[in-house]
């Protein structure tokens, strides 16, 4: 039996490629097999980091009597979602359809030309509550393609029609002030006054519901959108899904409070989280707040940075196959560790029991009240880290993805200049060379390596506009003008091969010219992270704010329409068009652009550099620089040789001023945009 996936550049499908199932890569001699044979294909999907992956595949995709049953009467396909989004998106979108809900191990099964005709997900080696085991599953499906294969096809071709149909764009609707009051007033219906988010267990960290909350609060005042973004922030941070020792996030908590997290940590959520909790930061002063996106900065380059400088996407949920090994404690293992003094005062502080709150008489650990003596705090913190170092450690799947190093890029670079960080900044500027040097090929970009070497899976909508976003806040942390140079290129790629011909303002998220699937996917909602044509629309219109005027409008335009097309998900849904609402956010506010003039080093102008940095609303972009250093310092001059801001909203610009306060002003009265002075 070949082994097909020894040198895949996926860990997920490195995994697997040791099973006695003759496993193929998603390619098109897979399907000329499944053609030559006449027999379905076995989709099988999941992800590195995925608990129940991992025990299906101990379950069955290593039993070797199921293995010679996939083996007969099948093509086996086994696909990393995270390296092919595209034919993650296609399938899940089936497996919803089919049986209401979906997740990972996702496993379908396919006519030998694409069609869908059976979904699900998890199966287990022996029935279990009314579901039939794997092998029956196997063997029920080979007798119905042997017996009535006509029927199957038929049915399957049904079934991608109806798929195709239900996927098509949103008609247009538009985003206004009027639908962003009523989103938030949505989220203040849903919210969970007791424990903080939104709706009951499974919880996941609704990093961008937060960032819409956020700016809604910045543009409109409104007391109840920052409190529902800062109860939420808290309780998160003080719960077990939070890593209270090494500063990162779990993926989400199995229960409404917090307290016992899916162990995984992505880089995509802690991306998001960084970029939440230093906005956050800005706007309470809270030190926690600061200390907490300083952990999730230091948790990325600590366990995420990859040699070549990016950041890897993720760690797994199980140690050795048992999950949570790593991070679990009992009292008497503190004890242990800090001794007889500090051990007790850590367990009542962190929330460890002697029954425990997660499995086996061990607890997770949370942060049940601020520690009266910091110091101690961080002692203990110290200690138990090393001790918990010492441990077995989760195995981490190292690719580096695209679009979710984009998402790092842009929120190190924000947070390192936020919270005053250069470090960060210059570690958002190492990832940026790498996947701008590695990931672009012939002008288009790739969705993931490993190594330092590139795979071969064309990016998606997603990549582009993450992407672009993250190079476009390094434009502004640095004001390097060949990070917007390279953002605008793969907007004008994404712009080229991505639109909806047949809805203005729609996009799909595989290219005009990609490898095709049984329908082309195009799914505008944002999940755990932006949908690709959200991300894209916001990077559509922070680039309009810092480009010369000859392609602003062009890319104004298009945002404003991409941001349409969401209008009825963001009324109907907004809990699923967080990132939607945020960039209709900063459409409503202009977006706002602060261009500070002067020189390094120059106290006036570092002053002005500041208070733009820490007032200026999310949305907004702010450069500073020497006059005509980048497009938005063009022609905009010292005032009597001294620094200089200038303030604009959309398309009208405030006088310039020199001073703080007069900045501050100009800043704090876009709430109210009649009331500014206008030139």
């Amino acid at each position: 039996m070949a082994n097909r996936l020894a040198h895949a550049t996926s860990p997920y499908l490195l995994q697997h490629a040791e099973n006695p199932v003759d496993w193929w890569p998603w390619s098109d001699e897979a399907f000329a097999e499944a053609r030559r044979r006449d027999v379905p294909i076995l989709l099988s999907v999941g992800y590195a980091a995925c608990h129940w992956c991992h025990v299906m595949a101990h379950e069955s995709f290593e039993d070797d009597e199921i293995a010679a049953v996939m083996n007969a009467g099948f093509v086996n396909i086994k696909v990393d979602r995270e390296e092919r989004p595209d034919v993650d998106a296609v399938y899940m979108t089936a497996t919803q359809a089919m049986t209401g809900h979906g997740g990972w191990p996702m496993t379908c099964f396919l006519t030998p030309d694409g069609a869908p005709f059976h979904c699900g997900t998890y199966y287990p080696p022996a029935p279990r509550a009314g579901h039939p085991s794997f092998r029956q599953l196997l063997e029920a499906v080979a007798e119905a393609w042997s017996d009535r294969d006509d029927e199957v096809r038929d049915a399957s071709g049904r079934i991608v029609a109806e798929l195709a149909k239900q996927t098509a764009a949103l008609p247009a609707s538009p985003v206004d002030a009027a639908s962003l009051d009523g989103a938030a007033a949505a989220m203040l219906g849903e919210y969970d006054r007791r424990h903080g988010g939104f709706g009951a267990a499974p919880k996941f960290p609704p990093s961008m519901v937060l960032e819409f909350l956020l700016r809604h609060h910045e543009r409109t005042g409104s007391v109840e959108a920052l409190s529902i973004a800062t109860g939420t922030a808290d309780a998160m941070a003080a719960g077990g899904i939070h890593d209270q020792l090494d500063g990162g996030f779990a993926r989400y908590s199995v229960d409404a409070a917090w307290v016992v997290p899916h162990f995984e940590k992505m880089l995509y959520d802690n991306a998001l989280l960084l970029g939440v909790y230093a906005h956050l930061a800005l706007r309470t002063r809270s030190p926690r707040h600061r200390e907490v996106a300083t952990g999730v900065a230091e948790f990325l380059l600590r366990r995420l940075r990859t040699p070549e400088g990016g950041f890897a996407a993720s760690l797994d949920a199980d140690t050795d196959g048992v999950e949570g090994a790593t991070y679990a404690w009992t009292p008497a293992q503190l004890t242990d560790v800090l001794g007889p003094d500090d051990g007790p005062w850590a367990a009542e502080l962190l929330g460890v029991t002697q029954s425990g709150t997660f499995e086996h008489g061990t607890s997770t650990l949370r942060m049940l009240r601020e520690p009266e003596v910091p110091a101690r705090w961080a002692r203990v913190r110290e200690s138990l880290l090393a001790a918990r170092d010492q441990r077995p450690q989760p195995g981490r799947d190292d690719k580096v993805v695209t679009a979710w190093n984009g998402l790092a890029i842009a929120a190190l670079a924000r947070a390192g200049v936020a919270l005053a960080e250069p470090r960060w900044i210059d570690a958002a500027v190492a990832a940026a060379d790498l996947v701008t040097s590695l990931h672009l090929v012939d002008g288009r970009l790739r969705r993931a390596s490993r190594d330092g070497v590139v795979g071969d899976a064309a990016g998606v909508l997603e990549d582009y506009g993450c992407l672009a976003e993250g190079l476009l806040a390094l434009h502004q942390a640095t004001a390097d003008p060949r990070w917007l140079e390279s953002a605008t290129a793969l907007l004008d790629t994404a712009l080229a091969h991505f639109t909806d011909p047949s809805a203005e303002g729609a996009f799909h998220d595989t290219a005009d010219d990609a490898a095709a699937l049984v329908w082309r996917p195009s799914d505008p909602s944002d999940n755990a992270s932006p949908s690709g044509a959200s991300a894209t629309a916001s990077a559509l219109l922070t680039a309009s704010a810092l480009v010369g005027p000859d392609r602003a409008a062009r890319y104004r335009a298009h945002a404003e329409q991409a941001v349409s097309r969401a209008g009825l998900l963001a009324e109907r849904a907004p809990r699923f068009a967080g990132h939607w609402l945020s960039v209709a956010e900063a459409v409503a506010a202009g977006p706002i652009q602060v261009a500070v003039v002067g020189r390094a080093g120059d106290p006036r102008h570092e002053a002005l550099v500041e208070a733009a940095t820490r007032h200026a609303p999310g949305g907004a972009v702010v450069v500073a620089g020497a006059p005509d250093a980048t497009p938005l310092l063009a022609d905009r001059p010292l005032v009597d040789g001294v620094p200089a801001a200038y303030v604009c909203h959309g398309y009208v610009c405030d006088r310039p001023v020199t001073e703080v306060a007069d900045l501050l002003q100009a800043l704090h009265s876009q709430r109210t945009p009649e009331r500014r002075d206008l030139t």
